[in-house]
């Protein structure tokens, strides 16, 4: 229902599940191994998978904490966006790639949970997809020494505020894993 026109495609975007960016991260794990478990399932049924990979000054592009965990192995034939912003459609190709291949919904897994899926997902509410937070596949590391809640309580507050999230057109869901329904044609 996605109010782009002509973009009935889905794609599940994995951002940034790289070694350091989840060093730390509570779960690190289980929500590795969903990630793995969804891109499979997304490859199965021909689904796009476009993986989005930050940088910065403390994540230095080429080095190993740079790089994707090892469990999670792209296609070479899989969009890689790289991006230095929270939001993975600020100053990247992203979109482009989404139109490329008709996509008006995507699927969004990865780190962390309070940063990068966050902005994410609010720019591509914002900018008229469907979007489908992937509940036990996103995750981010304790900072409750700073007063922060605990990453816990950060994921649960993620996954119940998105989903009551809706605008004209468009629709925003939480759902696990397991039960994201790739195909919607």
């Amino acid at each position: 229902m996605t109010s782009l026109q002509d973009r009935p495609h889905t794609a599940v975007v994995v951002i940034d599940v790289q070694n350091d960016v989840v060093a730390g991260a509570h779960r690190r794990d289980e929500v590795v191994a969903n990630i793995a478990a969804l891109v499979d399932r997304a490859r199965s049924e021909a689904v796009p998978v476009i993986w989005v990979q930050h940088s910065s000054d403390d994540l230095v592009s080429g080095t190993d904490g740079w790089a994707y965990v090892p469990e999670l192995e792209r296609d070479e034939t899989e969009a890689i966006i790289h991006k230095r912003y929270g939001d993975s459609f600020e100053d990247t190709e992203l979109e482009a790639e989404l139109a490329s291949r008709g996509v008006g919904r995507v699927v969004i897994a990865g780190a962390q949970t309070d940063a990068c899926i966050r902005a994410t997902l609010h720019g591509a509410f914002a900018r008229g997809y469907d979007t489908v937070l992937v509940s036990d596949a996103h995750t981010t590391e304790d900072l409750s020494e700073y007063g922060m809640p605990t990453p816990e309580k950060v994921i649960a507050h993620t996954n119940m505020y998105w989903s009551w999230q809706d605008g004209p057109d468009r629709t925003a869901t939480v759902v696990d894993a397991a039960d994201v329904a790739l195909m919607t044609d």
